[in-house]
């Protein structure tokens, strides 16, 4: 995998977690530990972007 494709499969998860924290948002019911955890991982994969766009970038 290249770089680039690795950046675009992150990126690509990381809109799929705020799409899904989202959803889960709009429900009257809704899982604060299930919304805390998918913000969590949204983090991990911004800062994998992060590091990746660097690692371009040299």
């Amino acid at each position: 995998m290249t770089s680039q494709t690795y950046i675009t499969s992150l990126e690509r998860r990381h809109q799929d977690l705020e799409r899904k924290i989202s959803e889960e948002m709009r429900h009257p019911a809704r899982d604060a530990l299930l919304i805390a955890a998918l913000k969590r991982k949204k983090l991990e994969l911004k800062d994998q972007m992060t590091r990746a766009h660097g690692e371009v970038a040299h």
